[in-house]
């Protein structure tokens, strides 16, 4: 903008302002929080819904078309269906692209009720609740799809609380969470398959490397990941450690075991577990006899930097959904419950930044 441009529009804006001061209750504004709420009412209504058309006249180079109401985040502006096709605006909608991702953006991170309040605070207009819900029900795959090769995945369960039917008591089922890369995150409710159809339309790398604790629903699901002979299972080492101190022995044979254990030694840690006198031992043992294929040598992949050895990101990811789908008091119906797990990954996986 040059020295003369602004000087017009300091001019300019200088005489709007006092039109629009001449036309405000100026009696009930005592603190600067009313001069806030007064200019952001008086510059949506009459001001930016004004310069948005000439900005989408310039770019459309049309007006033709039949014209529409679009409650943006400018303010409700007219605009034609000409405009409306070669902006990406889709037919019958009646809010602005963005503004769909802040509902999103808010639904993804709290009740749509409170959805409904921070909009009005944060914008300076009302999008009802079921508003915020029915967008969050019309959304269609929101999945990421790994931009590069996929050479490790992680995999956790979550709970969430359903609404009895008929008068019936709460309950809870679970969900499971998949990390992808340590970056994209997927979760489905309920579907086992649909996770496992989703984590192998990636381009899986040879070896693919799958992390996950000692349930065994997890290791069912990362059974039917890749091909067996390229997938490498790690058992998580955080996981292993925990179960480790529930033997009830002295310190120092903990701490000689969980160092065999680190170096890959599981079999010198299975005969000095056999050679103590340790209440839990033997059914630790078990536990590594369960998973022995799937502890490695967790120095040598840690130092060399191979593949993650703990699935912490991905519980990280499930206590974030927790953060939304476990608000106090939420019940959730079956059928919505995969949208709104779509959604908060979709937060996760930055694809609601603005």
């Amino acid at each position: 903008m040059t020295p003369s441009e602004r000087k017009r529009l300091e001019a300019c804006l200088t005489e709007v302002s006092q039109i629009l001061y001449n036309n405000s209750d100026t009696e009930s504004i005592t603190t600067l929080e009313d001069i806030e709420t007064v200019v952001r009412e008086k510059v949506l209504e009459n001001v930016s819904p004004q310069i948005a058309p000439f900005f989408i006249e310039r770019k459309t180079k049309t007006r033709k078309g039949r014209q529409r109401k679009i409650k943006s985040c400018v303010g409700q502006l007219k605009i034609t269906e000409k405009q409306c096709d070669r902006l990406g605006v889709n037919p019958y909608t009646r809010h602005s692209p963005l503004l769909e991702k802040c509902c999103l953006l808010l639904s993804a991170n709290e009740s749509y009720q409170n959805a409904e309040k921070d909009m009005l605070l944060l914008m300076g207009f009302k999008v009802g609740h079921s508003t915020h819900h029915r967008k969050v029900q019309k959304l269609e795959n929101l999945l990421p799809d790994v931009k590069q090769g996929c050479s490790e995945v992680s995999v956790d369960g979550g709970t969430i609380r359903l609404r009895g039917e008929d008068g019936q008591k709460s309950y809870w089922k679970e969900y499971k969470t998949a990390r992808l890369q340590g970056i994209y995150y997927g979760a489905f409710f309920q579907d086992n398959q649909g996770l496992i159809d989703w984590i192998n339309s990636q381009k899986l790398t040879n070896p693919l490397y799958c992390v996950g604790d000692g349930h065994s629903g997890i290791w069912n699901i990362i059974a039917e990941i890749g091909d067996e002979k390229e997938r490498i299972e790690i058992l998580d080492w955080y996981h292993l450690t925990e179960n480790l101190y529930k033997i009830e022995g002295k310190r120092y044979q903990k701490d000689q075991v969980k160092a065999y254990l680190w170096m890959g030694q599981v079999s010198e840690s299975i005969n000095y577990l056999r050679s103590q006198d340790m209440v839990g031992g033997y059914q630790f043992i078990n536990y590594l006899r369960k998973h022995e294929k799937r502890l490695i040598n967790y120095h040598y992949y840690s130092w060399q930097k191979i593949a993650s050895i703990g699935s912490g990101a991905v519980e990280s990811a499930v206590k974030q959904i927790a953060h939304r789908v476990k608000i106090t008091g939420a019940q959730w119906k079956a059928e919505t419950v995969n949208n709104i797990l779509q959604l908060r990954c979709a937060y996760l996986n930055g694809q609601l930044a603005i």
